[in-house]
């Protein structure tokens, strides 16, 4: 053949990096194996991955869409009156995005955006996929599910909440570089400039920051700074101002790590939200501590963390207790090494590193079939 059709695949992803990340792993995964691929993103304005999704190569076409706001002031509720308009407008913004591109397929991993525009592909009789991360499925991906030719989930027994029979368990599509070694960790303190025979906690709320979690440790960085414990602590670019203020030789804060595998590397134990992140422990391999946000679509990142608190594999600590338990068990867990062991070793047996590949080979083949059987390409 002289001529090598153009594929061209649609990602529909944002609001945070559990979303955006994936997606980002998937588009590589697919770039890998299809040399005559083109692919879109599609987001929502104002939101992280219209930055994020750049950053990573990959163009981006946003959407005048959000959330539901959670709240009972005038600005949630002025927001959730224009919510309806909002999705009416993006929905002829994805139809145009969706016409002028082509694609042959469209995979959401949740997002304001991915509803809307896996709704109109599906409208539109262009294959979706949905990739969910999450082992509660927001309402949306149930719904968007019934039609899609596929879904790849990251939990067992999501049979309960989607009728598609085509669902498959690969895991989650997370980051390269997740490698964790004794080597690259040393290297890792040395980044910090930290002290290579101190225990050292990495701390993050997720790429948007968690209150409940910044107070938490803010309120007895002194507990751990007495017993000799190095921090890492990603606040959230919106907190940095605020706890800026508490950097020292032990601890260093951030708002946002872009070398995150380094603070993966450096970390004796992970402090981290309930989200997309924990797939990224499962590789890494390290003791975590849970705090599940619960501002989440219908609680999902509790179900996540009670999945991985059942099988032993982490320390789940609500929101409403982090002030009380969150320092004193940082330090406990540092001070057991019998129980740092069992949860390492029961995280690296949930661990799925090939997830992307699996996906992108899936998706591939769903393309290889529909060329055979229409001869479109």
């Amino acid at each position: 053949m002289t001529d090598i059709r153009v594929i061209r695949v649609l990602f529909s992803c944002g609001g945070t990096g559990g979303h955006i990340y994936p997606a980002v792993s998937i588009a590589r995964a697919i770039q890998s194996k299809l040399p005559n691929v083109e692919i879109l993103f599609v987001g929502a304005n104002g939101k992280m991955e219209m930055q994020k999704v750049p950053n990573e190569g990959f163009e981006i076409k946003g959407l005048t869409i959000a959330g539901f706001q959670r709240g009972f002031n005038w600005n949630s509720i002025s927001k959730n009156l224009l919510l309806p308009f909002k999705l009416i407008f993006s929905f002829f913004q994805t139809f145009w995005i969706l016409y002028k591109f082509r694609p042959d397929v469209a995979i959401g991993t949740g997002g304001y955006a991915s509803g809307p525009t896996l709704k109109m592909a599906q409208w539109m009789d262009i294959p979706t996929f949905i990739q969910e991360q999450n082992a509660l499925p927001g309402y949306t991906n149930r719904i968007l599910g019934q039609k899609a030719k596929a879904i790849f989930v990251s939990f067992d027994q999501m049979e309960a909440y989607f009728s598609n029979k085509n669902i498959f368990n690969f895991g989650n599509a997370i980051r390269e570089d997740f490698s964790c070694d004794l080597k690259s960790k040393s290297e890792a303190l040395q980044y910090f400039n930290f002290d290579q025979n101190k225990k050292t906690v990495f701390i993050t709320g997720g790429s948007l920051g968690a209150r409940p979690i910044n107070q938490a440790l803010s309120n007895q960085l002194n507990l751990l700074i007495e017993n000799n414990i190095q921090v890492i602590w990603q606040c959230g670019a919106n907190y940095l101002e605020q706890y800026k203020v508490y950097e020292s030789p032990l601890v260093k804060v951030f708002g946002f790590i872009e070398n995150i595998h380094m603070a993966y590397a450096a970390a004796d134990i992970i402090v981290t939200r309930a989200g997309g992140a924990i797939f990224e422990m499962f590789v890494i391999g390290k003791p975590i501590i849970v705090l599940p946000s619960p501002y989440v679509a219908e609680d999902h990142q509790t179900v996540n963390a009670k999945a991985l608190e059942n099988q032993k594999a982490a320390i789940m600590i609500k929101d409403q207790e982090a002030n009380e338990k969150l320092v004193s068990t940082i330090i406990s867990l540092l001070h057991n090494a019998e129980l740092q062991l069992e949860m390492q070793q029961k995280l690296k047996s949930l661990a799925k590193p090939n997830a992307a590949s699996q996906i992108a080979e899936y998706v591939i083949s769903f393309l290889n079939n529909k060329n055979t059987d229409n001869g479109r390409y």
